[in-house]
Formats: structure tokens, sequence, C-alpha cells
């Protein structure tokens, strides 16, 4: 895989760390990487990965070596003789199918936006966006309507560059629609917000990050617990790709997704719902997405855990990510 080809979606980090993503050799939580095999077997227990053979490569990064048999049932791929990549940036914990992840500082109201320079070369195989921690409210999360519930948002984004809801009142999934204005801005006593970094794979021509049991934030926030994970989150995504041709995204993942291309809807997957699969042909959109080729467009994601017992959440792309992701400055609702 070329390095400035990856697959979107990765959380926010601070402007230093952010840097360390860009070049592909992230310096945080360096010293929680490094140390012996079982420390590195740990990370891997903590993953879902535990038992299997995990060990800390010689860049710092955790290597899961990964024989013939257990290919299938990881769904990492690979020979037998091809370890799972030693590019996964210390201190990351390993998904248990592609790619990784990294929870980072709290975000407050003291927190500076960060931007992202473009390079159109390309960023490298991390990228940035911000988690939010809710408590279950018997509203919108856990208690809201299950099934699928299109059309909740604006088909293009709103001026602070988030979505805008629709609908004049309840709907099936959303009981408090006022509420759903605080759920990509950070609000004191409702969420909590942090940095996240996803790290994507090499996965037969694009990059994916792929995890069938996506909780990040347990021990983290609220960490208020069901089904032994902290639900209720929401994820926010920034960044910017250029358009090329032949290009593609792929989401699977439960409960809301939608994803904007040049401020416009592309992909809605509304609602309380198990995992489901949405899809963009690039070449197929661009007309109604307003696209050129060779010039550089924004890509806005956003994805919600509103329910138990699941959380997946799979991206495959070979789109070309020109920066790391940025965190948008927040405009008083």
């Amino acid at each position: 895989m070329q390095s400035a080809r990856f697959s979107v979606l990765a959380i926010a980090l601070s402007a230093g760390a952010l840097l360390a993503g860009c070049s592909g050799s992230s310096s945080v939580n360096q010293e929680a990487a490094a140390g012996s095999a079982n420390s590195a077997a740990g990370v891997g227990a903590s993953a879902g990965l535990s038992g299997l053979p995990i060990s800390v490569g010689s860049g710092g990064g955790l290597v899961l070596e990964v024989s013939e048999d257990m290919a299938g049932s990881t769904g990492l791929g690979g020979s037998a003789s091809e370890p799972y990549p030693d590019t996964l940036p210390p201190g990351f914990v390993p998904n248990d199918k592609f790619g990784g992840y990294l929870v980072g500082e709290e975000i407050t109201a003291q927190t500076a936006p960060v931007d992202s320079k473009v390079d159109e070369d390309g960023c490298g195989t991390t990228i940035l966006a911000v988690i939010r921690d809710f408590r279950a409210d018997g509203l919108n999360f856990e208690g809201s309507g299950i099934g699928d519930d299109r059309n909740l948002v604006l088909p293009e984004l709103g001026p602070d560059h988030k979505p805008v809801f629709a609908p004049q009142g309840p709907t099936v999934s959303v009981k408090d629609p006022a509420q759903f204005a605080d759920w990509y801005r950070t609000v004191e006593g409702v969420n909590k917000a942090y940095k996240l970094q996803l790290w994507f794979a090499p996965n037969a021509g694009v990059s994916s990050f792929q995890s069938t049991a996506f909780f990040p934030i347990d021990s983290t926030g609220w960490d208020e617990r069901w089904g032994g994970h902290n639900f209720h989150f929401t994820t926010e995504i920034h960044t910017r790709f250029k358009y090329e041709g032949g290009q593609s995204f792929k989401f699977t993942g439960d409960d809301d997704v939608w994803v904007f291309i040049n401020g416009k809807l592309a992909i809605d997957l509304g609602g309380v719902h198990v995992a489901r699969d949405a899809s963009i042909d690039v070449d197929a959109q661009a007309d109604a997405l307003g696209l050129v080729k060779g010039k550089v467009y924004s890509f806005d994601m956003f994805q919600n855990e509103r329910h138990s017992f699941e959380s997946n959440f799979r991206a495959d792309t070979n789109l070309n990510f020109v920066d790391c992701g940025t965190i948008v400055p927040e405009i008083p609702k």
C-alpha cells in the first residue's frame, strides 16, 4: 500500500502528536508501548486477542505473528510468514481485525482547535477525529426506538461543519431532538470528549480499520457499563482527499453513520440498528457532489453508538487523504 492511501476515520490528537501521526511514527505514549512482551500481551488481551503471540517489534509497535490457520479466524489475512505489520504506532491498541486506535487527552473548552496542513502527497496511516462519551438517558442513548431512521440530517453540512437535524420533531430513534446539537459539540455535564487516533492497515489494495467490538472508551469518560462495555458515544472526523478517479469508500457499522463529501451527504445510515453496509463510488457521484479530478475536497464523517449490545466499526477505502484530520472550532449553538 502506498503511504498516501489509507482509510479514513482516525480521531483527534494534539498538534504535536498530530505531526507525529502524519509522519507515520507517533511519539504518543511511547513509554506505554515500550517494555516487555508481557505488557504487549496485556494490550492484546484488552483488545480481545488474549492468547495470541503478540510481542513488541523493533520499532516499538506490536507484532502479531499470524499462522496460516490463524489468519482466517482473526480476519488479518496474509501468509503464515507474514506478521501483522510492525507499523502500529507505539501505545496503540490493535483491533481484532484491521488497524488499531489510541485514546488521547480529554478535550475541554480550553483545548485549541487543531488544523491539519494539506499535503497532496498524502498524510500517512493515522488520521484525526474526536470521540464523545454520553450517559444512557432513556431517550436518544439506550432507550431510543430500534430500526433504520434515514433523513435525520439535512443533505448539506451546517456552517460549523456539523450535521443539521432535519425533522421537526421526534423520530423512530431520536426522542429528544434538542439534544442532537450536543452530539458533536463538547458540553460540560452532557458529554466528555477525547482525542482519538485511528490507524489503518493495508488490506488487498485498500486501507482498512475494522473492529467487531469497537469500545475505545472502556474505562474512560463516564465509563457507564452495559454488558461489560462503555457504550453510548459519538465519533466525528474531518479530513480532506484528492479526487483522482477510481476511488471508493465503504463503511460497515452501527448505529448512525453519515458521510459528507464536499459538504454534501453521500452516505445516510441513520438509526439504531445492527451493522449496515454503505459505499460510495466517487466517480459515479462526482457530478452530484460537485467534484473535479485533481482537486482537493472535504470528507466529514459522523458515527454514533447509541444502543447496546454490539459495536461494529469498519472502513475500507483507496481515497488519497491529504491531511491527518482536523478538530474544528466549536460555534455556540
